[in-house]
């Protein structure tokens, strides 16, 4: 306090300037709003344009320990809707037996808490072939399995068989079949059409030398899973140019679980219990695969 003499007799009492408490104030500082005391801001640095420098931001806490998800694996059952795909020797469409088999795998490898899966059809739809495989890398799936159960001309053919994708069949009668799975895409109408042969030698040098290892490692284990379980066809891995098995970058199967042709082998697919047998198989088979592959089981 100042004290100042008004009369000889009194002495009145001034605030000081320098005593009176900071006031809270909004001021722009080159851009910049702060809020604060006046206190917090030098007024002579802004009467002299000086440069007062925020507060710095704190580093973001990032919490350690975070297990990535688990690998998402994506089962297509082959054909549906408009398209029934093979038809049985007793009438049986293969469209319901894919998806059968896909389901009762699909609760099994769920019920192991260690995958994440997810159908590219649950229900009798029709999904074109390039779909397919649009859906597998839209949910970045680590791998891909697309189940079947075709017919051939010869009925006495029986037992289960898996294809890789290749520009060039491994036989005649798989250069047949991929022609046949390559043409579903003729229900979709003329916005879709089967796949060139020419288009079809230029998918497989597409995919990596990755995903190509990693398909036949998957084959393989198809096949050590299927022995002593499921009927085989003499030479069961297989390859050839299936447009639904062009994922670039996800590794990719066809397994065959029978031929509707065969009387046996449709027989056998129509019982939940030996459908409930190929999904058994399989799902050994996907449990051998990312058990050799870590970094993939790791998500």
């Amino acid at each position: 306090m100042t004290l100042i003499r008004k009369s000889s007799s009194a002495l009145i009492a001034t605030p000081d300037v320098q005593s009176v408490p900071p006031v809270s104030r909004r001021i722009v500082v080159g851009g910049l709003l702060s809020v604060g005391c006046a206190g917090s801001v030098s007024a002579h640095s802004l009467h002299h344009g000086h440069h007062v420098a925020p507060k710095a931001l704190a580093a973001p806490y990032v919490k350690r320990g975070i297990q990535p998800p688990p690998p998402l694996i994506m089962l297509d059952p082959g054909h549906g809707g408009k398209d029934p795909g093979a038809i049985g020797v007793s009438g049986t469409y293969e469209k319901h037996i894919s998806e059968a088999a896909a389901k009762t795998l699909h609760d099994s490898l769920v019920a192991t808490g260690r995958y994440r899966v997810v159908m590219t059809r649950a229900d009798d739809r029709f999904i074109p072939l390039d779909g397919r495989v649009e859906l597998a890398q839209k949910h970045q799936a680590s791998l891909f399995v697309s189940m079947h159960a075709d017919a051939l001309h010869d009925p006495e053919v029986r037992g289960a068989s898996v294809y890789t994708l290749s520009g060039g069949a491994s036989d005649a009668q798989t250069e047949a079949l991929a022609r046949k799975e390559n043409s579903a895409d003729r229900f979709a109408g003329p916005a879709f059409h089967g796949v060139s042969p020419e288009i079809q030698q230029i998918l497989s040098s597409l995919v990596s030398e990755e995903t190509r290892r990693g398909s036949a490692h998957m084959a393989a284990s198809v096949v050590e899973s299927f022995q002593n379980r499921i009927g085989l066809l003499a030479h069961p891995s297989r390859h050839a140019a299936f447009v639904v098995l062009k994922a670039a970058d996800i590794p990719s199967v066809l397994v065959e679980m029978g031929f509707m042709s065969n009387r046996m082998d449709e027989a056998a697919l129509r019982q939940q219990s030996h459908r409930a047998q190929v999904a058994s198989a399989m799902k050994v088979a996907i449990e051998r695969y990312f058990a050799s592959r870590p970094s993939l089981a790791a998500g």
